[in-house]
């Protein structure tokens, strides 16, 4: 997985042909679903900051959320962008496209931060401080990593890029609690990371997050599996006997927060 994609033209036809046909005389229908775009700089890119602005630019009519993504392993000092000073600028950047789209378009379409789970605490600190004092909807916690920590197959764990699934689940968490702690209870925080069952994803809200995402567990679940945990969250709140998952957000965060990495 990772970035791999045939460049703005090719999926923006893709996801243009989404909405239904226009009659005569009248534009065509709004898309279906929710499509959050994932940004990114090419890894050769000569301004990667730009690389952003345009995707947002180019992608502002189909989505219904956008994905500034500065934490992929696979693409070579991207997650450079995660330094403070480099952070602002990109924000900065980003954050002015879209106002200007949204003043062009009249809509406003959210923008995320996705980060990486291989944070240290003074990294944490400085992303924190920039996503308060920027107009940003919210932070995805968190990407792939680059740890190998607990793996028994020490043939495929040489393999070079981010590690997804099972293993990601303890460290993606972690750094979800630390998130919230820092950024306080009213910015969204959506959980990725190792989710492979409606336990797995209830932990992830009791740590903080108000959303979840499903990836590498879909290989081996199959597209049936977001329907199961939907449904067996809905026991687990039985069981929880609450009201609510909202209720339930943050009701572990501290336990997460200090665990060590």
């Amino acid at each position: 997985m990772g970035f791999n994609n045939e460049g703005h033209e090719a999926a923006f036809r893709r996801l243009s042909a989404r909405r239904p046909a226009a009659s005569a005389g009248a534009p065509g229908g709004p898309l279906g679903g929710i499509v959050g775009v994932n940004i990114g700089a090419n890894k050769d890119s000569a301004d990667r900051i730009g690389d952003y602005v345009e995707g947002i630019r180019r992608f502002y009519p189909v989505a219904t959320y956008f994905t500034a993504n500065i934490s992929s392993p696979n693409t070579p000092g991207l997650r450079d962008l995660q330094a403070r000073d480099s952070l602002k600028a990109l924000l900065d950047a980003v954050l002015s496209a879209r106002a200007e789209e949204e003043a062009r378009t009249g809509k406003r379409v959210p923008v995320f931060l996705k980060i990486a789970p291989d944070l240290t605490e003074e990294g944490l600190d400085d992303i924190a401080a920039e996503v308060l004092e920027h107009d940003l909807d919210g932070l995805i916690v968190s990407n792939t990593t680059l740890s190998r920590d607990g793996l028994k197959d020490q043939r495929q764990a040489k393999e070079a890029g981010g590690l997804s699934g099972a293993p990601l689940f303890a460290r993606s968490t972690v750094i979800l609690a630390k998130m919230r702690k820092r950024v306080g209870p009213n910015l969204p925080l959506i959980g990725a990371g190792g989710i492979g069952s409606a336990e797995d994803a209830l932990e992830k809200i009791k740590a903080g997050a108000d959303l979840v995402q499903l990836y590498s567990c879909m290989v081996y679940g199959g597209p049936g599996l977001p329907g199961e945990v939907v449904r067996g969250l809905s026991k687990l709140l039985d069981r929880e006997k609450a009201q609510s998952i909202r209720a339930l957000r943050d009701t572990r965060t501290d336990h997460w927060a200090t665990l060590k990495l």
